[in-house]
């Protein structure tokens, strides 16, 4: 096995992908036995403090197959003016501001190079630390793909108009129709990453009987990039962004839509699983859905830097009821098929992005 250094990237030979075969042999029969795959999971939390990885790992022990990584791409700044000695540890702690913070995708990175390609196996990571206001956001994840290669597949969780979160972040409001995040999705089709979006569908505690603010943006937005694999978080929903009047109409219209047929959703987050669960009806109208379109949804924990392992999978269980509706092969789609066709085909497109970077280089990869 030969490893060399190409413009400063590390570069491995067909050969050691060859001898990591049977690691990954040995993940997939994990992956095969396993409740779900996990296509929303925040690491780290508002303060940059997590969950060691290895400790992950065991609280993923067989009932996650694999999950993707990353950290929050916001810090929570400690003001002594405002909270004085009682330090925030999220967002809703404080009237300080949050600030991006780029150095969550290289914490990102480390951990996941320090574990064994068996355990690396079960991880998808994500660049997450950009300034979607920003122009030079693309060239962020540019950087981080050649820093890093054989690492990420793609970008995400990032928000754009998220409840209670936007109005604090410092500097230029994050808007569906900035040029930089049309360069960001630009370059995600270009370099084959997969992408995770948070857009709620209206502002908190809008009028439900108004058309929804962010809706027809956010269509738009999709339909300008048909090239890009583009998940949206939550479906739309969030913590008081309850669903929208014809709530699953909406979701079915962006399905047959021929421009957004690149376009999924993830069901991730107890404060949405609230929703799905609150009444037989609202089981009915979401089980009847994901059954008729199971291909494009994808389930995510949204746990954010768990202790263990009750309360990684708190909202994998709040969603039992909606579960034990779907068809035998919507629920499989759901739990873990669509993750492993969307990230595999991802990390498929990104490494060969990374091989055509480094001139002509076999396989770039640490992977």
């Amino acid at each position: 096995m030969r490893i060399r250094m190409s413009n400063g990237i590390f570069v491995i030979s067909l050969a050691v992908i060859a001898a990591l075969a049977p690691a990954f042999r040995s993940q997939e029969a994990r992956t095969e036995e396993s409740e779900f795959n996990d296509a929303h999971f925040h690491l780290t939390n508002y303060i940059q403090e997590g969950t060691p990885i290895r400790d992950f790992l065991k609280i993923m022990g067989n009932t996650t197959g694999r999950s993707v990584l990353f950290g929050i791409p916001l810090q929570q700044q400690w003001s002594y003016r405002i909270s004085a000695e009682n330090a925030p540890t999220y967002y809703l702690d404080t009237d300080a501001p949050l600030y991006y913070y780029s150095f969550t995708d290289a914490a990102i990175a480390m951990a996941y190079l320090s574990l064994s390609p068996e355990e690396r196996a079960r991880f998808d990571p994500l660049i997450t630390g950009f300034n979607p206001t920003d122009m030079y956001a693309a060239d962020h994840v540019r950087r981080v793909l050649r820093t890093f290669p054989g690492v990420f597949c793609g970008i995400g969780e990032f928000s754009i108009h998220k409840e209670f979160v936007s109005s604090k972040v410092a500097g230029d409001v994050a808007s569906l129709f900035d040029p930089a995040l049309d360069r960001l999705l630009a370059f995600a089709e270009e370099a084959g990453l997969v992408v995770i979006i948070h857009n709620d569908i209206d502002r908190p505690f809008a009028d439900p009987e108004k058309q929804p603010a962010y809706l027809e943006p956010m269509k738009d937005l999709l339909r300008r990039h048909p090239g890009t694999t583009i998940i949206w978080a939550h479906t739309g929903m969030g913590r008081v962004i309850r669903p929208i009047k014809g709530h699953a109409q909406m979701l079915e219209d962006i399905i047959n839509d021929p421009g957004m047929r690149h376009v999924m959703f993830d069901i991730s987050w107890d404060e949405v699983a609230k929703y799905f669960v609150a009444s037989p009806a609202s089981l009915k109208v979401s089980s009847d859905l994901i059954n008729r379109y199971p291909g494009r949804f994808l389930f995510g924990t949204d746990s954010v830097a768990p202790k263990d392992q009750a309360e990684y999978l708190k909202t994998y269980r709040l969603y039992d009821p909606l579960w034990s509706l779907l068809t035998k092969e919507a629920s499989l789609k759901v739990r873990k098929d669509n993750y492993t066709r969307v990230f595999n085909a991802a990390a498929t497109r990104v490494r060969a992005w990374e091989a055509s970077q480094t001139q002509g280089s076999p396989v770039s990869a640490i992977r």
